[in-house]
């Protein structure tokens, strides 16, 4: 997703650690999609699933951590605007939010019948989040965006010790939220027809506290930018062995969770992700890790191409992507075959490169016509300044 401040006081050199990550994180969210269409196989592949939904589980997290980082990178935080910057965002953000919700509602009552929300449902659908699986992250990300007086003073009086604290508190709130047997009776007692269910059903779509620190701490990084590039520099190995370590230990409580314990995939995965403990450390560990050898190593120009070209690309892609699922996934419904481990890698590539294609065609048509970037990924021609 693009992130530039607007209230910036010197613009600073850019980072295209940024943009790589953009790219990585929106493959990942296509893996965790396509997993959920793979599981769908009753004798899918354990370690396939592994690859798509355990692996993949710092994906959307390392989306507030890069979303935080691009917005404090340049911004004088004693001298900024909040009605400015959420004219900003709204332009950014909630318009392509709300043009891709009525686009995924309209188009899903045309293939499957799904009939349209009354104009009350229809605001209930837009709060939460849920016209289309992966529209929820815009909303926690306005809500970020209102919230942003309250991350600014965090982040200005934060020191290390602050942030191991808000860690801690990360930690149990998580739990809590995920797996509190109260608090899951509590919510599954509650009526149908209860206004409050909703609010507590859909709380991992418009509750930030589920990721405060990883905002936060993308957001101190950014301001710490000298030291943070020292520690990189410094402890690139330290990095690299926490990542692996910290992949290594959500994977094993995955496999651990499907062998001792008996869990079925759907269960596993719905239980090993990226709020219970280990996944809270994978995220921090992968948005550290990527940071650092997206800045310091040195790739082929063919490599760094392609990387521009997935983050350039990222917020589009994300947005359209579960379009080509579903039309794939009816496809191999009608030609009568599973989703086997090799159809589904097949899958997943085909909508990778459908979804990056299809940026890429909408974005040069919006250079023609730029109400199409403007509405879809909240793009606009640039003025000149005097």
């Amino acid at each position: 997703m693009q992130e530039n401040n607007p209230a910036a006081a010197k613009k600073k050199p850019r980072l295209p650690a940024i943009e790589y990550i953009r790219g990585i994180s929106m493959m990942g969210v296509i893996g965790i999609h396509v997993g959920s269409q793979y599981i769908g196989n009753p004798v899918s592949n354990i370690h396939l699933t592994a690859l798509f939904e355990i692996f993949t589980r710092f994906s959307v997290p390392i989306f507030f951590f890069i979303s935080a980082f691009g917005l404090f990178y340049n911004l004088d935080m004693e001298n900024w605007s909040y009605s400015q910057f959420l004219k900003k965002r709204w332009k950014t953000v909630l318009i392509p939010y709300l043009v891709w919700s009525v686009f995924y509602l309209l188009h899903d009552n045309w293939l499957y019948g799904s009939g349209l929300p009354s104009p009350l449902y229809f605001c209930g659908i837009l709060f939460f989040g849920v016209a289309k699986y992966q529209l929820y992250f815009l909303v926690l990300l306005l809500w970020f965006y209102l919230l942003m007086p309250l991350w600014v003073k965090l982040v200005k009086k934060l020191d290390m010790l602050w942030l191991i604290f808000l860690l801690g508190l990360q930690v149990m709130f998580d739990y809590w939220s995920s797996f509190s047997e109260p608090l899951n009776l509590f919510v599954y007692s509650l009526p149908d027809d209860s206004l409050l269910k909703p609010f507590f059903m859909y709380r991992l779509n418009y509750w930030v506290m589920h990721y405060i620190f990883i905002f936060v701490l993308g957001g101190w990084l950014a301001v710490h930018i000298s030291e943070f590039q020292s520690f990189m520099k410094k402890r690139r190995m330290l990095v690299t062995c926490g990542f692996f370590l910290s992949m290594v230990s959500l994977l094993g409580y995955y496999y651990y969770l499907i062998g001792p314990k008996g869990y079925t995939q759907l269960e596993a995965i719905n239980t090993a992700h990226q709020l219970c403990p280990v996944g809270i450390a994978y995220t921090i560990c992968a948005s550290l890790f990527f940071f650092t050898i997206f800045t310091y190593n040195n790739y082929p120009e063919w490599l760094r191409n392609l990387l521009h070209l997935l983050g350039k690309h990222s917020y589009f892609a994300y947005l359209v992507h579960p379009f080509f699922i579903g039309y794939l996934a009816l496809a191999i419904q009608k030609s009568g075959h599973l989703m086997t481990a090799g159809i589904a890698l097949g899958f997943y590539c085909i909508v990778l490169l459908l979804s990056v294609t299809s940026a890429a065609i909408m974005r040069k048509a919006g250079e023609a016509l730029p109400l199409i970037n403007a509405l879809t990924i909240g793009v606009y021609k640039k003025t000149s300044q005097k």
